[in-house]
């Protein structure tokens, strides 16, 4: 399978709800997406493997990807080894995105920056003609950083606003992380109350959306960062107003 972008993080619902909608613009322009969740995410404190597996499977409908696997490296343990690089090298090469989606190399949990790294090193790895696994040597043309838990100017932003309903949904679709039963994601004790995290996210999210769309004049937005300079061949077409 030839994929045009291919987003790869941590755990799943981390491409839901960093890039889900960008995914989902791309399919609907005709491109072969897919999706790479690099744990099963039984570390979550909520929801098992098996139940967070049908829950991707739904969302990866509603985003409409070609593909979504599972890499199987340990959930709070994702490291750049040479094992993880090797194996991630290789469906690298049995799916030869032209773009992949990777998260910021910096972030608050050891999972999301350290999958930044094996995603890169695994990307660069599988162009080696000499790398010791199966398949042709293959390199992507395009990596891609979300930024959407960093504070980090993108170097450009994607217009969602007609795909947003659409990932908002893909993101709920994870019932177990964000609808969880009642009393569950919290416990009292005497006079206060301690949430999980994860109980504000999808809110933070919308909120993300809404900033980065604004940046670029539209409602809702998710931001990126590449390294590499943009070229532009009009610049009399360049979207965005100044003043």
């Amino acid at each position: 399978m030839n994929l045009d972008l291919l987003a790869i993080a941590a755990h799943p619902d981390d491409v839901e709800l960093t890039c889900g909608g960008t995914l989902l613009k791309m399919a609907q322009r005709g491109y072969k997406t897919g999706i790479l969740d690099l744990t099963a995410g039984e570390m979550g404190t909520r929801g098992t493997p098996e139940t967070r597996a049908k829950e991707a499977a739904k969302a990866a409908k509603l985003l409409a990807v070609k593909w979504r696997g599972t890499l199987g490296v340990p959930d709070s343990d994702v490291q750049p080894s040479r094992q993880h690089k090797l194996r991630l090298a290789a469906v690298i090469r049995e799916l030869r995105p032209k773009t992949v989606i990777i998260p910021y190399w910096e972030a608050r949990h050891p999972d999301h920056y350290h999958a930044s790294t094996l995603g890169y090193e695994a990307c660069f790895l599988a162009g080696l003609k000499q790398l010791p696994i199966e398949g042709e040597a293959y390199r992507p043309f395009k990596i891609l950083y979300s930024l959407s838990f960093a504070d980090v100017r993108p170097t450009f932003v994607v217009d969602i606003t007609a795909q947003y309903e659409q990932r908002r949904k893909a993101i709920l679709a994870f019932a177990s992380q964000f609808r969880p039963e009642k009393g569950e994601s919290a416990f009292a004790h005497k006079k206060h109350q301690v949430f999980l995290a994860i109980d504000r996210l999808e809110d933070q999210m919308n909120q993300l959306a809404r900033r980065y769309g604004e940046l670029i004049g539209v409602k809702y937005g998710e931001p990126f960062l590449q390294k590499e300079l943009m070229e532009v061949e009009d610049v009399v077409k360049m979207e965005v107003r100044s003043i």
